[in-house]
């Protein structure tokens, strides 16, 4: 059972749900063991970070500890360095490290700090190099120090961050496009392997616009890359129509436009795809919407989809962004004080980590008009999975689900007191503490005719495990 696997206290005899006291619409779950949909990459889970950082004394350091908790507490998955900042980043050797938008400088320290942290958290690396302002012969240089002092963690470099926007922030001049960006990437992409024997590539790193860019790219360079990688976020934080709402709402366009797009992409260039860079809404996020209680059940759902359409994994953007603030999108607070925790949407990526262990299964579900998703898991000790997210924000659901080992059935809450919650989110009914450290507690679910049955209130989610 997946639960036991991890800080989780024992289950309780049959804790009450306390929900309103409301009729709740009929929602039914059919579980297919035997469809096997994927298996779901050890590392899927991923954060991002600007490049600044590493430059940020203290913060990605083994020393951290209540960060490193953090991190850990999520499993296995990999760190991508990249973002805006990292077209405005110089590498020198022995200078100071600084933090800033357009002027951040990272040093062989910062990057010996920042290997401490990975070997803490137990997690792989995505670099991303300065293409827009960065010259060719700083590229070779970050990339063999990075190399080396990564070793085994480094999955890939990118070259360029969002290239297909490169126009629109002064990076570029007009007319450029995919194949200007091609050659330029080709041209570092050498230098660095002359400097970097064996060096592996991952691109195009593009913004929601450049879809075409990750098919002409695994045309090009699909024999010679590891990874395609694109980026994702739902809307502008200065859209008026950001809400709790649109956070919650099934993406469906965006799933057949791009998602759909980049698993064929992959497959035709027999390499996997990930999500390198993601969040609610761009901008930094708008408070309020993108660091309440929407955002997590909004980030356990969209997990899935992407797994659902081959992604290798997702890289959830965190910390300070590129305008020298924390974003309302980012899964963990930080006051610049040293001090760490975890936002709403952190417990989204929480609940997915106690779950999404084996391979996706097969699921219809009759939603009977919620605004409800579910989604199966084959666990790796042969346990069923099942996370069941109520999006709807009025209406509560009591769910069936068949098709399940006939055993028992523990169920994990993941709740908070509304959508709209800025605080009290908990897993389990507890919350993550000061010093990262997490354990929650199950319920037992009824099992009538060969049937779990468990109420799932509007605004809210339920990790229900079957073992046999």
């Amino acid at each position: 059972m997946k639960f036991s696997r991890r800080t989780v206290l024992a289950a309780s005899a049959s804790l009450p749900f306390v929900g309103a006291a409301r009729a709740a619409d009929a929602v039914s779950i059919q579980l297919y063991p035997q469809r096997r949909l994927r298996a779901l990459p050890a590392d899927f889970m991923g954060l991002g970070f600007e490049s600044s950082a590493v430059a940020e004394p203290g913060l990605l350091s083994s020393g951290n500890r209540a960060y490193v908790q953090l991190v850990r507490n999520l499993g296995r998955g990999v760190i991508r360095i990249g973002g805006n900042v990292s077209d405005y980043t110089r590498y020198d050797v022995g200078a100071a490290a600084m933090s800033g938008h357009k002027a951040t400088v990272l040093n062989y320290e910062s990057l010996r700090r920042f290997r401490g942290f990975l070997d803490a958290v137990g997690w792989k690396l995505i670099w991303g190099l300065n293409l827009g302002t960065g010259t060719v012969e700083n590229a070779v240089a970050l990339a063999r120090d990075v190399a080396s002092l990564m070793g085994d963690r480094l999955v890939a470099f990118q070259i360029g961050n969002e290239p297909d926007l490169f126009v629109l922030q002064g990076h570029r001049a007009a007319p450029y496009g995919y194949e200007q960006w091609l050659a330029e990437y080709r041209r570092f992409k050498a230098a660095i392997r002359a400097a970097v024997p064996g060096a592996r590539f991952a691109g195009p790193d593009i913004s929601d616009a450049g879809v075409s860019w990750v098919e002409n790219f695994a045309r090009d360079e699909g024999s010679d890359a590891v990874m395609l990688t694109a980026h994702h976020y739902i809307a502008g934080a200065d859209n008026p129509a950001s809400n709790h709402a649109l956070l919650l709402r099934d993406e469906t366009r965006f799933q057949q436009n791009n998602l759909a797009k980049f698993q064929a992409s992959a497959g035709r260039a027999g390499i996997p795809w990930r999500m390198s860079e993601t969040a609610t809404l761009y901008g930094g996020g708008k408070p309020g919407v993108s660091d309440s209680f929407a955002s997590a059940l909004w980030v356990l759902d969209y997990l899935f989809v992407l797994a659902r359409f081959g992604a290798a994994g997702a890289n959830l953007q965190t910390g300070i962004n590129h305008l020298g603030r924390l974003s309302s999108y980012s899964p963990i607070t930080d006051d610049r004080k040293g001090r760490y925790g975890a936002a709403p949407e952190y417990y989204g990526l929480l609940a997915f980590a106690q779950i999404a262990d084996g391979e996706m299964i097969a699921a219809d579900v009759n939603k009977a008009g919620v605004n409800l998703s579910a989604h199966a898991v084959r666990q790796e000790d042969g346990a069923i999975g099942v996370a069941v997210i109520n999006k709807d924000m009025a209406r509560d659901a009591a769910v069936t689900i068949a098709g399940a080992p006939q055993g028992e059935a523990q169920a994990m809450r993941l709740a908070a007191p509304s959508v709209s919650a800025l605080r009290g989110v908990t897993l389990g009914r507890g919350g993550v503490g000061n010093d990262g450290r997490w354990a929650g507690l199950t319920e037992a679910v009824t099992i009538r005719g060969g049937q779990g049955v468990l109420s799932v209130p509007a605004g809210s989610a339920a990790l229900v495990t079957f073992t046999v």
